[in-house]
């Protein structure tokens, strides 16, 4: 029970690539994760990557069925791919509430493209991974389809073991690199990278060699490895993975497909990219609690929690499940929050008519439990807060907190500690 709430948060609020670990495992790594998710369609991936000169397909983007037509025909391809940008995977196998099948489809006649995109643009498109009704197509990619004679997994990860950035690669592409790591750990191959001197030109060929590119075809896939690395840096990305690099019958080395994260601690200087964030598919709350550099995550109970750091969180989440109570939200305030921050916290918590109860269980480390509690009163008399309250405080500045909130004069629960607190706020609903 406690173990399947905390999965569902650590799945979506800490967006934990928990394969990714499986892997960096078998390489005594440990994968860094960004703060937040930066939400990139596929187009705009492969836009970066053009940019930085790596070799990918040639494309067009379309926002209407005239331009997808178009744009077929400008490609002048011997066959052509049509894509439906959304973040969804699982596209090739999804359902659009047109009637058409697949999200992905090849054809050879540019007409036939133009005929597709009337079926994508402006309809649902349904996959494992969207919601239930899916989402909306606004966007398709238009394609030039190349054949692909052998496929390879390629990946510049940042490493906290390493201390900095470390290549992972595999002969094995085009699946899932988990499966090769975990049944034939000898297929996978790790360099680790100087980040002071960056990708020397013996450990880009020697890469591409453990990928069995041979001949000149070596050559050509270092060179692109050492262009991957430079966009690696310029975007100040935490991940860059392609998954094929592929070789065609031309004797091309080409990135079929990529999966960019990025570091937002790096936004500042990182503004055309990050304003490329494609936020349309994404929860409006979490997207209003991003901005103010809260971790929000809608969960389907009637207690809103409200908790500083991702483990207190989820063991908050936990407790109040086994007593027999459901989670209405998971809600990290981070380390450094401020007064506004918790006003805002509740402005998102008493939005959501499911919320029957608050819990605020806060440990101060970094935090000062008195910042919390001017944070708290402020937020009830403000928002006229018509559901109880339970608050745990423990830590920096506790006593001063308590005081601030027992002279208030306002109907708050205090409790003792977690499970005590966890105890009053199921107990508050059942009333």
């Amino acid at each position: 029970m406690a173990a399947s709430m905390a999965s569902q948060a650590a799945a979506r609020g800490l967006r934990t690539t928990t394969s990714k670990n499986i892997l960096l495992d078998k390489l005594k790594c440990t994968w860094l994760s960004p703060r937040r998710w930066l939400n990139l369609q596929e187009y705009q991936s492969k836009k970066l990557m053009q940019e930085s000169g790596v070799a990918v397909q040639r494309f067009y983007v379309a926002d209407t069925a005239s331009e997808a037509l178009q744009a077929a025909k400008r490609l002048n391809a011997k066959e052509i791919v049509l894509k439906a940008q959304i973040l969804a995977g699982g596209r090739g196998k999804g359902v659009f509430d047109s009637g058409l099948k697949g999200g992905v489809h090849l054809t050879k006649d540019p007409a036939v493209v133009g005929e597709l995109a009337n079926k994508m643009l402006g309809f649902n498109l349904t996959t494992k991974q969207t919601p239930k009704d899916g989402v909306k197509v606004k966007t398709v990619m238009v394609a030039e389809a190349l054949d692909i004679t052998r496929e390879t997994y390629f990946a510049i990860l940042m490493d906290r073991a390493c201390n900095g950035p470390v290549m992972v690669g595999s002969p094995q592409g085009g699946m899932d690199i988990e499966e090769v790591a975990a049944n034939t750990p000898e297929l996978i191959f790790k360099e680790v990278v100087d980040i002071f001197e960056g990708v020397q030109d013996e450990q880009a060929l020697r890469m591409a060699a453990n990928l069995g590119f041979k001949g000149p075809l070596q050559r050509q896939a270092a060179d692109q490895i050492k262009r991957l690395y430079d966009l690696f840096l310029k975007v100040d990305a935490t991940q860059v993975e392609v998954n094929p690099l592929g070789e065609t019958p031309e004797g091309q080395v080409v990135c079929f497909d990529a999966k960019i994260n990025f570091d937002d601690n790096a936004e500042f200087r990182q503004k055309a990219v990050f304003a490329m964030d494609d936020m349309s598919e994404s929860d409006p709350t979490e997207t209003q609690a991003a901005k103010w550099d809260l971790k929000y995550i809608g969960l389907d109970g009637n207690i809103a929690c409200f908790v500083n750091g991702a483990g207190l969180a989820m063991a908050t989440c936990d407790i109040i499940d086994l007593h027999g109570g459901k989670p209405a939200n998971f809600l990290d305030l981070g380390g450094g929050v401020q007064e506004r921050q918790v006003y805002e916290a509740f402005k998102l918590l008493t939005a959501d008519p499911k919320v029957e109860a608050i819990l605020v269980n806060i440990f101060g480390g970094i935090v000062n439990c008195a910042i919390i509690a001017n944070g708290i009163t402020k937020a009830c008399r403000e928002l006229e807060l018509k559901v109880p309250l339970v608050v745990r405080l423990e830590g920096t500045n506790v006593n001063e907190a308590k005081r601030i909130l027992t002279e208030s004069g306002l109907p708050i629960t205090a409790a003792e500690n977690l499970d005590d607190a966890a105890k009053k706020a199921v107990a508050a609903i059942k009333k």
